[in-house]
């Protein structure tokens, strides 16, 4: 029977716990690959500090994202998993063009790479 080295050992954790995900209403059935992650947008407030309500068409595009699902991260060159710096639950920023938009149950979810994420937005 084989053994761990603590350097296989942490890889081994890291890769199982990066690659959990969290069903959101029993919709969210997507387990990204690589370094890829599935974000739910943080829409922007209807309503300014002022009081003034935006209209749907003067909202901006939101950057920030509550992370649900994260692959398990990408190869390096000696094909080892590199894991990945965000992990599930966590809230981003992203670039306001990045990631690919998709739908499900009526619902508006991104696909981002890693390298798309800007910094991790922390409480």
């Amino acid at each position: 029977m084989g053994s761990f080295s603590h350097k296989s050992f942490n890889r081994f954790i890291q890769f199982h716990i990066s690659t959990e995900f969290v069903k959101e209403d029993d919709c969210m059935n997507l387990r990204p690959l690589g370094d890829r992650m599935v974000v739910k947008p943080i829409e922007q407030e209807e309503v300014t500090s002022s009081g003034i309500y935006l209209p749907e068409t003067a909202k901006e595009k939101p950057q920030q994202a509550n992370v649900i699902a994260v692959g398990p991260g990408a190869r390096d060159e000696d094909g080892e998993r590199i894991a990945m710096d965000v992990s599930v639950g966590d809230v981003v920023l992203f670039a306001r063009y990045s990631g690919v938009t998709i739908k499900l149950d009526g619902k508006e979810y991104l696909i981002l790479k890693e390298n798309d994420v800007l910094a991790i937005v922390e409480k």
